[in-house]
């Protein structure tokens, strides 16, 4: 299965909807996607997970390096999944302490830190 994504802003945030497999051979794309982003300006980023179906552990390293290069400007990680087999990938790596998880973008959009 392939990765899309797509992105929109949401008041200052911009939001990037993903949907498929995030592995080992998709997730170059979304690792320049937030690099893209990031180089633009937006330095707020809610990654919409809710399409997701798989996510393995370079998945997971993306997320960890986007979530540095906003931080380094300021900027905020935010991901939106209630998928429990997704979820439970962030309670074993520990990783729910470090991304704000959210049930909505909504949620996510109207957070604060």
């Amino acid at each position: 299965m392939d990765l899309s994504l797509s992105t929109r802003t949401v008041g200052d945030r911009t939001v990037v909807e993903v949907g498929g497999e995030i592995d080992v051979y998709t997730a170059p794309k979304l690792r320049e996607q937030l690099v893209e982003l990031v180089n633009d300006g937006s330095f707020h980023l809610v990654v919409d997970m809710e399409g997701v179906d798989f996510l393995d552990s370079t998945g997971l390293g993306v997320l960890v390096g986007g979530l540095k290069r906003v931080r380094a400007h300021e900027g905020s990680l935010r991901l939106v999944c209630n998928q429990e087999r997704i979820l439970k990938i962030f309670r074993t790596t520990g990783l729910t302490k470090v991304f704000p998880i959210h049930t909505s973008v909504e949620e996510a959009v109207s957070a604060t830190d």
